[in-house]
């Protein structure tokens, strides 16, 4: 910083690019306390032509700059790794089918996550074999739901993705589901490692964080405190259509 002394009623003062502002300031309200008999100074201050210091004055007044080019990488995968496509489906239908997948492919879906744990770190390069795999299993099923069970699929979802996807508030689409794709699937809804000695959330006909009750259809019988599953009323749908010897 240079200041002329004595002071004049004018002083200008050139600030080099390692001194701020609040820096000068400080610094001009020195010497204004240094020079009691002068008159106050007003000082100019002047920046030198920069375009270091151009960048940052004009940094808030910049336009943003969005980059909006969509990248694809073209190279071709091995010949090893099976080609397949995307599942093709959002999270509500994937929701929806999320049991019957892991019905019809667990299998697949333990070998992937053994791949990854024998493989820590790399397990995204060394487990696209057991990846693809997983991916066209779980585009099986929902395919298959798509062709026997559309329309009840298609509530289903519906409901999901119209309340936060909270499985209790959808459970009369969701049992309609479920005995369509066993009857057609042979698939049914198991929730891992539920408590044996009692009722599965997902059967009970009382969903006490819902927001409406479940109502019966006009016909139905009144429902009890659980619904049974797909597979006990078809056992008990062949147990009476067996003629007794």
């Amino acid at each position: 910083m240079y200041l002329t002394y004595p002071p004049p009623t004018k002083a200008q003062l050139w600030l080099d690019t390692s001194l701020t502002v609040a820096q000068a300031n400080q610094q001009l309200r020195f010497a204004n306390v240094n020079s009691p008999n002068a008159p106050f100074l007003s000082f100019i201050i002047e920046r030198p032509h920069s375009s270091h210091l151009d960048d940052n004055t004009n940094m808030a007044s910049r336009k943003a700059v969005f980059n909006q080019h969509v990248l694809y990488d073209t190279t071709p995968l091995p010949d090893s790794i099976p080609a397949v496509k995307e599942v093709g489906a959002t999270s509500a239908p994937l929701l929806s089918a999320a049991f019957f997948i892991g019905a019809r492919c667990g299998p697949y879906n333990d070998d992937y996550m053994q791949c990854k744990t024998e493989n820590p770190g790399r397990g995204e390069l060394e487990c696209l074999k057991e990846g693809r795999r997983v991916t066209r299993c779980a585009a099986s099923v929902v395919d298959d739901i798509n062709k026997h069970c559309l329309e009840q699929f298609r509530q289903h979802w519906q409901c999901l993705d119209n309340n936060n996807h909270q499985l209790w508030q959808c459970r009369k689409a969701e049992w309609k589901l479920n005995q369509c794709v066993f009857d057609n699937l042979k698939l049914e809804k198991t929730i891992p490692d539920s408590p044996k000695n009692q009722i599965p959330v997902h059967l009970r006909t009382k969903q006490i964080y819902a927001h409406y009750p479940i109502l019966r259809d006009r016909g139905q019988p009144p429902l009890g405190k659980s619904i049974d599953p797909p597979s006990a009323r078809a056992q008990a749908q062949a147990e009476t259509e067996t003629p007794a010897s």
